[in-house]
């Protein structure tokens, strides 16, 4: 029965929406523009531990539409999710925090801010598929550079 303590476990238990903004500082006037709008979107990942074997991990997108210098909308939007990751080896549990954890919030995350922009009388924003092994890699050698270890955060442009 010993050996049972011991089984590795990963199971999510929770994902949720945890903040969501939407600003149309410069509506209705801005609405009348017949300029194509330029999107900006910015994501970012963070983990930390809720507690012992538990890991919330968010996913955040920041949407930014413009037309010339004025803001059309923004969308903020933080997807998280509480997993139960026990009885992995070091060298596996960031990976599984940067990579599978953020890989299964992020649907979620694209499906809010579409949802969103949808419903503030845009057309969807859709967010591409992102590589989170790619900035998992990029974020560890950006770390170890600056000799800095820890929990995955990290933001892409």
């Amino acid at each position: 029965m010993a050996d049972d303590n011991q089984t590795p476990v990963f199971q999510i238990q929770r994902i949720y929406l945890k903040d969501l903004s939407l600003e149309q500082p410069n509506s209705p006037q801005i609405l009348l523009e017949q300029s194509q709008p330029q999107v900006d979107i910015n994501l970012a990942l963070g983990a930390e531990p809720v507690a012992d074997g538990i890991y919330e991990v968010s996913v955040t997108a920041t949407v930014t539409t413009k037309i010339k210098d004025k803001t059309l909308f923004l969308v903020e939007a933080k997807q998280s999710g509480i997993f139960e990751i026990r009885n992995i080896p070091e060298d596996q549990l960031q990976p599984i925090i940067g990579i599978a954890c953020p890989g299964i919030v992020y649907p979620y995350l694209r499906a809010v801010v579409s949802d969103v922009c949808t419903r503030a009388g845009f057309p969807p924003v859709l967010l591409s598929e992102v590589n989170f092994q790619a900035m998992f890699e990029a974020q560890r050698a950006q770390a170890e550079a600056a000799n800095v270890p820890g929990i995955i955060t990290t933001s892409v442009n």
